[in-house]
């Protein structure tokens, strides 16, 4: 599971980012095209209107270098940092046009991405003092999962599987639709695919039993309650099988402390990315001295 803070800048990155100027532009901002002196120079200050943890600053470059090689971005907060209302998160300078231009767009990113990350640091928070950690899951807006994932790292989790092709997982849906036992299934899995884990979704005891049997290497505990979740790790200390544990379903802030000291070894949650609430950063815009009207 990655942890790395690394910023993915990538092909698909950049191409999210064209696609997204894209979108926004179309043929041409029409607003700024009437409104604003081509000539025309600014700065403007990235600011966050609450508190929170920064994701995705770099994008800002990637946003801004899109539109105008005139464009100058300075960092002023780093990814994974926790910031205060108020505390600038970055300098943009260069053509005024520019600035307004990408604004929309560079701010969307760090709104979207700061909220997962903020969240996500919260999440980790309540279940500081154990060994339990905070993972994302594949709940994210189409084209946006490196930086979602990227932003959950920010915040402190780790990251489950990036897609279909990195680990075996073996769903309820896989449950319903197998043709032959869930052993042969395992070991065709370890025979064709020997480099992945193995992770088996289990709805109740009888089928955390049959798990543990084969030694896989992560089992989830789908929409267990807390009992049953302490009566899971009993069972497989009583197994004597290095699995596991992962607990799944509905999970949030008021929860995943409850489940982390009932002894899970990972807590996954969907909302971290499939609905948070976004990071609340603002762009305070400044023309340069002899531009203002």
């Amino acid at each position: 599971m990655e942890n790395s803070l690394t910023f993915p800048v990538d092909p698909w990155v950049s191409e999210l980012v064209r696609r997204s100027l894209a979108e926004d532009i179309g043929p041409g901002d029409a607003t700024t095209a009437v409104a604003v002196d081509p000539s025309s120079r600014a700065r403007a200050l990235v600011v966050p209107r609450r508190a929170g943890v920064c994701a995705g600053l770099p994008l800002l470059t990637l946003v801004y270098g899109g539109l105008s090689d005139e464009v100058h971005c300075e960092l002023l907060a780093r990814d994974g940092q926790s910031v205060e209302a108020g505390q600038p998160l970055a300098e943009v300078a260069g053509p005024a046009a520019a600035i307004l231009t990408g604004e929309r767009t560079a701010l969307n990113f760090l709104q979207h991405l700061g909220g997962i990350a903020t969240r996500t640091a919260q999440l980790v928070d309540a279940v500081s003092g154990t060994d339990c950690r905070i993972l994302d899951t594949r709940k994210t807006l189409p084209g946006y999962r490196r930086l979602a994932k990227y932003a959950v790292r920010c915040g402190g989790g780790d990251n489950h599987r990036m897609g279909l092709f990195d680990r075996i997982m073996l769903k309820d849906n896989h449950w319903a639709a197998r043709r032959e036992p869930l052993a042969d299934i395992v070991a065709r899995a370890r025979r064709e695919f020997p480099a992945l884990a193995i992770e088996v979704e289990v709805d109740d005891l009888d089928q955390l039993t049959a798990a543990l049997s084969l030694g896989v290497e992560w089992i989830l505990l789908d929409n267990f309650s807390v009992e049953m979740t302490r009566e899971a790790v009993a069972c497989r200390g009583r197994a004597g099988v290095a699995s596991r544990l992962e607990s799944s379903g509905n999970m949030g802030l008021e929860t995943v402390a409850a489940y982390a000291q009932a002894g899970v070894d990972a807590i996954s949650v969907g909302s971290l990315t499939h609905s948070v609430t976004a990071w609340d950063v603002g762009l305070d815009f400044a023309p340069e001295s002899g531009d203002a009207p």
